[in-house]
């Protein structure tokens, strides 16, 4: 469900209308008014599937939009419409914006709420509709977008740019960082490269303590979640829809790909990246220059490029090393 707090709604909007050159199979006069990921649609919701499905389709409500090989399938699904699209995605894209818009600094909208105890920078933006928690800390050109919550004893350092967020108690928010800003989806058909847009939100939960120069991206349709007690040190880089558990721990220049799953406990060395969709289980290390490309069992130590677990990447690095040596003639 898109947040009111962060976006503005611009429906409902006929099918036939939303698709404006774009055929239509179906109810063409049935009403759209959200978005959602395939299978999870309202019945006033708008979806897309990009690929092959694997196997019969889910049950399914609301618009899709797909290509034309797939619309018999998914009206039989119970879509109440099918907006064909060479290439769903990007038709996705371009049709979004006529449904919502991100609430943006200038929006009127209520003021802005500071508890007792908070000290707010002169010098910092408090947009419409946000709230500051008791004892925060707001630094000088900081600057919280419209419906932003930001939580009790929290510290915003200077030149932060928060958006779409909620965050909680005791964070910490070094000087610099981008929390909630768009991520980078892009999809293209006939007519170009389109910016696939992001209705989703990050969630700081308590304790986490984010470093200078961190950009955390909002979810494109879910939320961007970091957990308690997570630290992220300074300029890493956090994709949309990644979702961080409790206690983990990110070094320095570290970038984690989007719709990342990471569980409680991990470790990330410097300069670690983790390739998207995948899965690192709790209590997993990952060495310093790793790239991650597959999914990481609980408990196990990865390191290398690409990473593989410690002892399989040691052994091939003093193989290789032996073998230098050979052909150098040291051996």
């Amino acid at each position: 469900m898109t947040d009111d707090r962060f976006y503005e709604a611009l429906g409902p909007v006929a099918v036939e209308t939303l698709a404006a050159g774009f055929p239509v199979e179906g109810a063409g006069a049935h009403l759209v008014a959200s978005v959602a990921a395939f299978g999870a649609a309202d019945a006033d919701g708008l979806s897309h599937v990009a690929g092959r499905l694997k196997g019969a389709p889910p049950p399914l409500r609301g618009c899709v939009v797909a290509t034309a090989g797939m619309a018999e399938l998914l009206l039989d699904a119970g879509a109440a419409a099918v907006i064909i699209a060479p290439s769903p995605r990007a038709a996705f894209a371009r049709l979004v914006p006529k449904l919502f818009r991100p609430r943006i600094w200038s929006d009127e909208g209520p003021a802005p709420v500071v508890e007792a105890g908070a000290k707010v920078s002169p010098h910092a933006v408090l947009s419409p509709g946000c709230a500051i928690g008791a004892g925060a800390e707001i630094a000088p050109l900081a600057v919280i977008g419209p419906g932003c919550a930001v939580g009790r004893k929290t510290v915003v350092g200077p030149h932060v740019s928060i958006q779409c967020a909620l965050i909680g108690d005791g964070v910490a928010i070094g000087a610099g960082s981008v929390i909630g800003g768009e991520g980078f989806g892009v999809a293209g058909d006939t007519f170009g490269l389109v910016d696939v847009p992001h209705l989703g939100r990050v969630i700081l939960q308590d304790r986490v303590s984010i470093g200078a120069g961190v950009t955390i991206d909002r979810g494109m349709l879910a939320d961007t979640v970091i957990g308690e007690d997570s630290k992220i040190d300074n300029l890493c880089h956090v994709a949309h829809n990644v979702r961080l558990g409790r206690r983990v721990v990110v070094a320095a220049f570290g970038g984690i790909s989007g719709s990342t799953v990471v569980e409680d406990g991990v470790r990330f060395g410097g300069r670690v990246g983790v390739s998207d969709h995948r899965h690192i289980g709790e209590n997993a290390q990952l060495a310093a220059g790793s790239a991650v490309m597959h999914d990481v069992p609980a408990g196990e130590t990865w390191g290398g490029y690409p990473a593989q677990p410690l002892r399989s990447w040691m052994r091939e690095t003093a193989w290789l090393r032996r073998m230098r040596r050979k052909g150098d003639g040291q051996e």
